[in-house]
Formats: C-alpha cells, structure tokens, sequence
C-alpha cells in the first residue's frame, strides 16, 4: 500500500433518493445526465434555480434502486425540502442516510470493505470520496490522518472550486463555477431546471465572469480580497493557501488589462494564471514585451 491520506469532512452529508422513479425524478432536475450513474460511478452535479443559478451541488451515488446524495450538511433541509415539491406523485423517497463523509487523496488505498468509496468525479486528481457509517472510523481506510484544511490545500491545488467558499449558492451560473470544466453539466441530456439558460450561456460564450486557479509571486492576501489591473478591479480572491488561491474574475477584464500592459495584483502580490490539467479553457495570457 502506498501513501494516502484521510481527512473526515464535517460540513459534508447525506440524504438518500431511493424508489422506483429515482433516477427518472432526478434525470428531469439536476444538471447532469442520470443514465451515466451506473455500476457504482458517481456523478458531480446542481439543481438549478429556474433562472439558471447554482442553488445546490452535489455527489450522486448508486444504490440499489435510487442514489445517494453528498451535499453540503447545512443544506441538506433545504435540499430535501426542493426535492419533495418536486417530487408530486414521482415513487421516490427523499430521507437522511446515516453517513459520514471523508476524503481520501494520494496514493490508491486499495479496497476498502464497509464504505461506499467512489473517485471524485470532477477530477481524478482529487482522489477518493468515502460515505462511512456514522460509526466507523477513519483508520477503516488505512491512510495517515489529515484535517479539512489540508484536504482545502490540496483542492486548491488542484483548482477546484467549492460551492460556499469560492461561490455563494443562488448566486452563480454552471459556468462560472466551472461545472462545464468540472462534469458538473450536461449539455446533451435534455431538460433539467435552469436548462434554457445554462444552454444559452454555453452556444454564445456569454459568461464572462469564470472562478479560475491563480498564484502569487508571494503569499496571497486572505480571501475576498480584490483583484486588480492598474487601477481597475477585475474580481476578488475565493480561497487561499499561501502562494495558491482560486479567484472570481471577469476575463473580459483581464484579456483587456493584459492587452493594456498591466499585471494582476491581490494587496502586495502579483498574479498570475495557472491552468491545472484538467482545465481546458483558453486563459488571457500577459502581453509578451520585447
């Protein structure tokens, strides 16, 4: 066994959708395409406002004739609440799973017998996502103990944004949180909440403000912080692990500064652009002088 760490992820829980309708009920709400939920592979996904904003993410899961679903805990009311209005006559179940939550990243641990284990679907990068009875145990993995800090260093490594921390939930597109990037959307499955919009924001390229990975010729201020160009503000830092953060900017903004000769700060520190592997987008590169 190689190398691996584990951190216990309190701010994370689980409901579970189960019924004969389950997948056919979410297929028609969330951003994702359900017929790719199969043989135990999970799916990153929304539920949308019907305006095309982000009101929940989270991780879909297999089992048995319905799913289970990782959100953010402090949202799984609401969340169970969405689902129950939408559910009308849908032969579905919408409960609590007794379920912790932990992230698993490093080397591969190997089977690991009691534990719903599944790679991140967003990026294989960012390792294993593991729902454990509420009784057990990290040390069920058999990896070295790490905190929730250390598993937000390696996401912001990695460039992942999180709903709650780089965006706030009502108030951001797919597209800004990077769902187009990140597996989060499929735009050929049809109707889902929100569709026409994140569909439109998709064919005509209209989404001008992006939540993208960036790094410091120095440590960064704290997040929130404001991002400039000369004397113009172009977005504002979202999470931050010394040299490293991820930042909520308007592009248009940055292709024109970089055009203009300028560079981008945050407080002392300069920034630049960083593209992690799985990032395809084309990023406004600073003007090369001679």
């Amino acid at each position: 066994m190689g190398h691996c760490l584990a951190a216990e992820l309190v701010d994370r829980g689980v409901i579970e959708v189960a019924g004969a309708d389950a997948r056919k009920f979410l297929q028609g709400l969330v951003t994702s395409d359900m017929e790719r939920a199969r043989d135990g592979r999970a799916l990153y996904a929304g539920l949308l406002t019907p305006q095309g904003k982000i009101l929940f993410d989270f991780f879909l899961v297999p089992k048995g004739d319905g799913f289970l679903v990782e959100a953010p805990r402090a949202s799984l009311g609401e969340l169970t609440k969405r689902l129950n209005f939408y559910r009308l006559r849908a032969a579905v179940e919408i409960k609590e799973a007794p379920f912790k939550v932990a992230a698993c990243w490093g080397d591969d641990p190997g089977p690991i017998d009691g534990v719903v284990a599944f790679t991140d679907p967003r990026t294989p990068e960012l390792g294993l996502r593991v729902l454990l009875p509420e009784a057990a145990t990290l040390d069920t993995l058999g990896c070295s103990a790490a905190t929730e800090n250390d598993y937000h260093a390696m996401r912001i490594a990695q460039g992942v944004p999180e709903g709650g921390r780089d965006y706030a939930y009502g108030d951001a597109f797919p597209h800004e949180a990077l769902f187009d990037q990140l597996r989060g959307v499929d735009f050929e499955k049809g109707c889902f909440v929100g569709q026409e919009v994140v569909a439109r924001m998709e064919h005509r390229g209209t989404a001008r403000k992006r939540i993208v990975p960036v790094e410091g010729d120095r440590p960064l201020p704290a997040s929130g912080s404001e991002v400039v160009a000369g004397d113009i503000a172009v977005g504002n830092l979202t999470s931050v692990d010394g040299r490293l953060g991820l930042a909520a900017l308007r592009l248009d903004r940055v292709e024109q500064a970089y055009e203009a000769g300028e560079t981008l700060r945050a407080g002392e520190a300069t920034l630049s652009l960083r593209k992690p592997g799985w990032f395809t987008l084309p990023l406004p590169t600073p003007r090369v002088t001679a």
